[in-house]
């Protein structure tokens, strides 16, 4: 059985994504609606930011957490992770 990774900024990434989930499911809407192209890309634009932010923030909290302790495997997961950033 896999045991549980939580940090103490989980809950944080979770209610922003939930905050972008929202955001989503309002532009899904707007599109529906038959809102202007531009009202649907800006609102796109927020999720896509809220979204990329929650990213960062666990990427930077796992290097801060949980690569901080070094050696081979840590360096390769670095190298691995800032791919994604």
């Amino acid at each position: 059985m896999i045991e549980p990774h939580i940090h103490a900024s989980h809950p944080a990434i979770a209610s922003r994504l939930k905050r972008a989930e929202g955001h989503l499911r309002r532009v899904i809407l707007m599109i529906e609606e038959g809102r202007s192209c531009l009202d649907l890309a800006t609102q796109l634009h927020a999720v896509e930011r809220a979204v990329a932010e929650a990213k960062r923030a666990l990427i930077h909290d796992h290097i801060d957490h949980c690569v901080s302790a070094g050696g081979e495997v840590a360096l390769a997961e670095v190298k691995s992770m800032t791919k994604l950033l």
